[in-house]
């Protein structure tokens, strides 16, 4: 078995054995970055595997009758919580890149509004959309909030998502974005898995500042950005880029401030209209997330960079459109990938990976294998994380998922139903209830 130099002398130890397919999405030492082009499709599997994890960390990765053999886990075998995944899929616990958790109530009425055929635009013209979940937000307690993130993030982790990007993004005023981050951090100190934040001030310009956006972008600039850095709130700034919303050029003075602070970058772009990429890519940005407009000159720019390009399918569903990203342009011309599920209240409400998976796979002709490689390792690289998050090696965190399903293209086949019986995040053991 690959081995990690040192066992950590703590007590959680966990056996996991006679795996039916391990999914390991090992890294490849001719590639360190993120995964591209035919590297997708391979997602290092082994039969009959065996996983050993002790103190929240992976410590040895292989096949069972090589576990059985092994001196220590011998001598300490009776110490272990043994977990028997025979006929049962194991892979890296899911990567969401991106979600909207925080929020006070679904988004009904636009619900309906849709269906009666109005647009996205016309939701938000009048008065629905992003605008229509701040109220709740900036009048909700802070306890509330953290109650309802709790659910979701439990939602998540019950499909299989051990790692979760939260942004903020639906009060839209100083206090209630700081609020909004304060309550992702006392979720996530209350939750077994990892939270990822996010600054989202620059989301769309709330009604307040009708006519002045400028002014808006100002405050995003020298209040929000300045406070969350000092608090450390966030690790990344984000913004939604596209009619209806910000400027490219609102956008990349957003961006200036945000790296003048110290937080990493990512963007919404591409989602309704399309906008030149060029100009974003200078600023390194972690990902560019959507992306349902892009041409050639985009995709030839994302090429050369490690910035991932990360789907949100279940927006595009949700929202009832005809089209979907071109997934197979981007990633047959080389460009990283990765999906997310998009969770919030108005154009993507699932917690399910999966669900976004089987998208990827119906609507946008990703292979079952490329989705997982973009749910998994890429979804870590598209948080700067992958040092830790996205693969099952010696020495990252034991964040896995166990599927009850004899063959891994059954998570993205099966749609509807959740097939995930058990979920390890950071070494501790959650079932669906």
């Amino acid at each position: 078995m690959r081995r990690a130099a040192r066992i950590p002398n703590l007590a959680e130890r966990l056996f996991l054995a006679n795996i039916g397919q391990l999914l390991t999405l090992h890294s490849s030492a001719r590639n360190p970055g993120p995964r591209r082009g035919a590297e997708l499709q391979q997602l290092g599997v082994i039969e009959d595997a065996a996983v050993l994890c002790v103190g929240g960390k992976i410590v040895s990765v292989g096949a069972t009758k090589d576990a059985l053999r092994d001196p220590w886990l011998k001598k300490n075998r009776r110490k272990l919580v043994e977990i028997d995944c025979s006929g049962k899929v194991v892979l890296p616990g899911f990567v969401d890149s991106h979600t909207h958790p925080v929020f006070a109530r679904p988004r009904l009425v636009d619900f309906e509004k849709r269906i009666q055929g109005a647009s996205y635009e016309e939701i938000a013209a009048a008065g629905g959309g992003i605008r229509s979940s701040l109220e709740g937000v900036r009048k909700a307690p802070k306890a509330d909030l953290v109650s309802k993130l709790l659910t979701a993030l439990r939602d998540m982790a019950a499909h299989g998502t051990t790692t979760v990007e939260a942004k903020s993004g639906y009060g839209l005023t100083l206090e209630s974005e700081l609020k909004s981050l304060e309550a992702i951090r006392e979720a996530a100190r209350c939750w077994a898995g990892t939270v990822v934040p996010t600054l989202l001030g620059a989301h769309v310009v709330p009604g307040e500042f009708k006519g002045r956006s400028q002014k808006y972008v100002q405050l995003v600039c020298k209040e929000m950005i300045p406070q969350v850095a000092k608090q450390r709130l966030a690790q990344f700034a984000d913004v939604f880029r596209d009619k209806g919303a910000f400027t490219t050029t609102e956008a990349l003075e957003i961006f200036e401030a945000a790296a003048r602070h110290g937080l990493g970058i990512r963007a919404h772009i591409g989602q309704l209209s399309h906008t030149r990429l060029e100009p974003f890519l200078r600023f390194k940005p972690a990902s560019l997330d959507h992306l349902d407009q892009v041409n050639g000159e985009d995709i030839g720019q994302l090429v050369k960079h490690d910035t991932v390009a990360t789907f949100v399918p279940g927006a595009n569903y949700f929202l009832g459109l005809k089209d979907y990203p071109q997934a197979r342009k981007l990633i047959d011309a080389g460009v990283p990938v990765a999906l997310a599920s998009d969770y919030n209240p108005g154009t993507s409400p699932t917690p399910s990976m999966p669900m976004a998976m089987s998208l990827a796979c119906t609507h946008m002709k990703m292979s079952p294998a490329e989705a997982i490689a973009a749910a998994t390792i890429n979804g870590a690289w598209a948080l700067r994380i992958a040092d830790r998050k996205g693969s099952i090696e010696p020495g990252k965190d034991a964040d896995l998922a166990i599927f009850s399903v004899k063959d891994y293209r059954e998570i993205s086949y099966w749609f509807g139903v959740n097939r995930c019986s058990m979920t390890i995040l950071n070494g501790a053991v959650a079932k669906p209830e």
